[in-house]
């Protein structure tokens, strides 16, 4: 009954929404969508390694390191940034060099250590936004995984 085509369908519908949210977000929250997006292809991984899918958590982490590199290292103006700029490459490829480490070592907490450090980064981010009560009402971030089950709300009587 719920074979793959249903599984395409549900990443399809999930990708239509990304890519709604990129078009229609500003240059800040774009940033922000970057940090999201590594940040959850590094839950992923760490979920990956404990599970021992060695494919899948090498395309995890390759995935986090494109976005660390081609998004958010990429979009640095090192002109018009100056010492912070510099400071933020620097930080980027410390962490594009920590996540090979903890490819080829296995290790999760490389993982987790560079996620914190996204963590940080993406909260700094939304605290200068702009118009800071807007980036986090524009898109939510996307789930992990939109197949999977989501936690149950209780209310009291």
């Amino acid at each position: 009954m719920f074979g793959s085509s249903n599984s395409h369908g549900a990443n399809a519908y999930a990708k239509v929404g990304i890519e709604t949210g990129v078009i229609s977000a500003s240059p800040h929250k774009l940033i922000v969508m970057l940090y999201d997006g590594a940040i959850v292809a590094l839950n992923n991984a760490v979920q990956h390694m404990k599970n021992s899918d060695i494919p899948a958590k090498g395309h995890s982490i390759s995935k986090a390191i494109a976005i660390i590199e081609n998004g958010l290292r990429a979009s640095l103006d090192k002109k018009a940034g100056g010492e912070i700029a510099e400071s933020l490459d620097a930080l980027y490829e410390y962490m594009s060099n920590r996540l090979l480490q903890a490819n080829m070592s296995n290790q999760p907490e490389g993982l987790v250590e560079v996620q914190n450090l996204l963590r940080d980064l993406k909260f700094s981010w939304e605290a200068i936004a702009p118009n800071n009560n807007q980036i986090n009402a524009e898109v939510p971030p996307p789930p992990a995984d939109p197949l999977a089950p989501r936690r149950a709300t209780f209310f009291k009587a």
